[in-house]
């Protein structure tokens, strides 16, 4: 066996979506003979399959909660601190005294750099103090992170109403309008919030590493200075989830604006994606769920086979955002209105505002664990066997891939957009949050792979049963964005994009100076 070139450590956010790229990312530094320490909380434990480890590259390191001091007299009588900003300062203590028994010693060689997720940026400080170098690692897109830099640069904050703007250095078709800025301010930046801390109703409850009142520098409107940027300016790279096939415009523009080295090295999807290419991927063979599911992958991939191919339409909004209570009563009065057959995957909690609980499981104060939020009662039953309400998890890759299902209504979060756009699946695009409402331009604007819903739609106004039905009949009967859709599938039929092997080549050659 090749002796390990080095060690590379790997620090994800706290969510799942967070999670799964940064896992696929460590087995790529361990094609390129690197040991990838991959450092999360422990809540996220069971999120991560036996076979990463097992991985002889491989070394996960669970964080236990550390124990936070008492506050020092003077502020026994202040405010109660934000529950996130308790979790961040327990996980920076946690991550402290890993660092200090590992690499502490005399003689210890130390890792050759730390991949940090951008929204943990706030950790930069304990990996510096240390002397270790820092990547940053965007688990979203280039487009967002351009369009959100480009929107600050251009002060977008300052356009008046019907003005559209041109954004230099991007694409004209980019271009954005002051409808879109209203959207985004009301749902706040990209990024998002804390997963645990946000749930339905799109207004950001922030902390330390959020977004909202309480996290540094308040809230995050159009008019100010993009925040990842605090973790970049200390990075000796940038690396991304994405590649050039989908965002090489995007990847050239943050790269002239920032002057650092950035590289596309994504998507980071597991390996069995681009092996299956073609035929249906079950889930359990790819990744570990914790989850309860009111139905099996058995049940659905059956439920699936008795519909004609192209003929479903996948409802999903991830595991962390939701429409809101009174959105989710007219989406489900658009779908038992419409003749076509769906999946409906409703999460608990879905459609109310959080948070539910805290970052080591705890339940965090004024949440209430019997209140399960949004269910379409009776829907089932009304529709019989037209549609599938999924309470829970649900096998996204597999319904993704399966021939019957022939449009994805989604909130585009970047890991539902990349598992959509490798299988083919066009995208009406419901975004919700942050980096979602420029996914969903990329998608609509540049890609001509879907749709987006109401996109000239008042930022205050709730959206309709009817604008929800016509979305769908206009995303299922495009012919030409089908088209397109599998189009762009095909690039990724041969494999993992060679051009993002050559950037974690490049990357690795950095390293290696």
């Amino acid at each position: 066996m090749e002796a390990i070139a080095g060690e590379i450590l790997v620090v994800p956010f706290f969510g799942q979506g967070h999670l799964f790229p940064a896992m696929e990312l460590c087995r790529k530094f361990c094609s390129f003979n690197y040991k990838s320490t991959l450092i999360i909380p422990s809540h996220l434990s069971s999120s991560v399959p036996s076979d990463l480890r097992c991985h002889s590259c491989v070394e996960v390191v669970e964080i236990q909660a550390a124990e936070l001091p008492p506050p020092p007299p003077a502020e026994m009588n202040a405010p109660p601190r934000h529950p996130f900003r308790q979790d961040q300062e327990r996980m920076g203590g946690g991550i402290e005294s890993f660092l200090a028994e590992r690499y502490g010693g005399s003689g210890v060689t130390r890792p050759d750099c730390v991949v940090v997720d951008v929204m943990m940026s706030w950790s930069k400080e304990i990996f510096a103090g240390m002397g270790i170098p820092i990547v940053s690692f965007f688990t979203s897109g280039a487009c967002s992170a351009a369009m959100e830099f480009a929107a600050w640069k251009n002060k977008a904050d300052e356009m008046k109403p019907g003005e559209t703007r041109i954004l230099p250095g991007l694409p004209r078709h980019m271009a954005l309008t002051h409808s879109e800025t209203q959207r985004r301010h009301r749902h706040g930046p990209p990024g998002g919030p804390p997963p645990h801390l946000h749930r339905g109703n799109g207004f950001i409850r922030g902390g330390p590493g959020g977004r909202g009142p309480g996290g540094p520098g308040g809230p995050r409107g159009p008019g100010r200075r993009p925040q990842w940027m605090e973790g970049v300016e200390s990075s000796i790279a940038v690396l991304i989830n994405t590649c050039d096939d989908l965002e090489r415009p995007f990847i050239d523009y943050l790269s002239d604006q920032i002057q650092k080295p950035i590289w596309g090295v994504g998507p980071s999807l597991p390996a069995q994606f681009w092996e299956s290419a073609g035929s249906i991927l079950r889930d359990h063979q790819v990744r570990s769920s914790n989850r309860s599911s009111n139905f099996t992958e058995e049940e659905v991939v059956q439920w699936l086979n008795s519909k004609p191919d192209r003929s479903v339409i996948y409802v999903s909004f991830g595991s962390e955002v939701a429409p809101t209570m009174e959105e989710s009563e007219e989406l489900a009065k658009a779908l038992e209105q419409s003749n076509r057959p769906f999946i409906w995957v409703i999460q608990p909690g879905s459609g109310k505002p959080g948070p539910p609980v805290g970052l080591f499981g705890e339940k965090t104060p004024g949440s209430d664990s019997a209140d399960e939020g949004y269910y379409p009662h009776g829907l089932q039953e009304r529709i019989g066997n037209r549609g599938l309400i999924i309470k829970g998890w649900a096998p996204q890759l597999l319904i993704l891939s399966h021939p019957s299902t022939g449009g994805f209504l989604s909130h585009c979060g970047w890991n539902s957009t990349l598992e959509s756009i490798g299988r083919g699946v066009p995208i009406l695009a419901w975004p919700i949050r942050g980096d979602q409402f420029f996914d969903a331009k990329l998608i609509a604007n540049h890609l001509k792979v879907g749709h987006i819903l109401c996109s000239d739609k008042d930022a205050t106004e709730a959206v309709k049963k009817d604008e929800i039905g016509q979305g769908i009949e206009k995303l299922m009967n495009d012919e030409e964005v089908h088209s397109r859709a599998m189009a762009l599938k095909s690039k990724f039929e041969a494999g993992f994009p060679k051009s993002s092997t050559t950037s974690i080549n490049s990357f690795i050659k950095l390293l290696a100076k």
